[in-house]
């Protein structure tokens, strides 16, 4: 068991190092994208009943720390988790709980679920923060997310010749060479999600985000042809 204050302390160090490593970042991946997914898998846990101590620093820590690799960032867009395992061995925790959080940052992106082969046995907290960083890719900041994204890689907001990829494998997904828009990021990605929650509590919360999103992308066509 992790006393309290070591506990409190690692938690301070993860969000000192999310400032330093995602501040520069564009705002669809930035410390505050971090910090609301650490926020909603707190919330979700406690609304599950989940309330070990221990177990929750688990699911904090991954949270938290879960995009300091992020393959969309890195050079060579491979994901690199080199910066995360030495932290959390760095604020001095069991060789078990750096696995476990470096094993749902690794199995919890969507390019893992998308070939419809995930790479680690979920578990509750898995779940948990998995489910919290898909709630912050959907909804009114979901939108928002997704074209600063795009606008950060110079993608088209539309264009009607330019369809949504079908049964994206992982490799496909995560190519950065291929023209892309960023409404159909809405039908490749993120009217999935609500399906792909694994707990009830993120189930729930995904519907009104999700309905919000229908409805965006149905006034952003009427629009885009000149009908509304």
């Amino acid at each position: 068991m992790v006393a309290a204050a070591a506990a409190a302390a690692a938690v301070r160090r993860a969000e000192e190092l999310v400032e330093r490593e995602m501040g520069g970042r564009d705002a669809s991946h930035d410390a505050a994208h971090a910090l609301r997914v650490r926020d909603l898998a707190l919330s979700l846990a406690a609304e599950l009943g989940l309330s070990s101590p221990d177990r929750l620093l688990i699911v904090e820590l991954a949270a938290l720390l879960h995009d300091i690799g992020d393959y969309k960032y890195t050079r060579d867009n491979a994901e690199d988790m080199s910066i995360v395992e030495k932290i959390l061995e760095e604020v001095g925790l069991e060789e078990f709980q750096r696995e476990e959080i470096v094993a749902i940052i690794k199995g919890m992106g969507f390019k893992n679920e998308v070939s419809k082969k995930s790479i680690i046995e979920p578990t509750l907290e898995f779940a948990i923060v998995q489910d919290a960083d898909r709630l912050d890719a959907i909804g009114a900041i979901g939108i928002a997310r997704c074209f600063t994204y795009g606008g950060s890689k110079n993608h088209t907001l539309h264009d009607p010749k330019i369809l949504p990829r079908d049964n994206l494998s992982k490799e496909k997904y995560m190519c950065k060479e291929e023209k892309q828009t960023s409404i159909n990021h809405f039908h490749e990605k993120l009217f999935k999600l609500k399906d792909m929650m694994k707990t009830e509590a993120g189930k729930k919360r995904a519907e009104k985000r999700h309905k919000l999103m229908e409805d965006f992308v149905a006034e952003f066509y009427e629009e885009w042809s000149g009908r509304a």
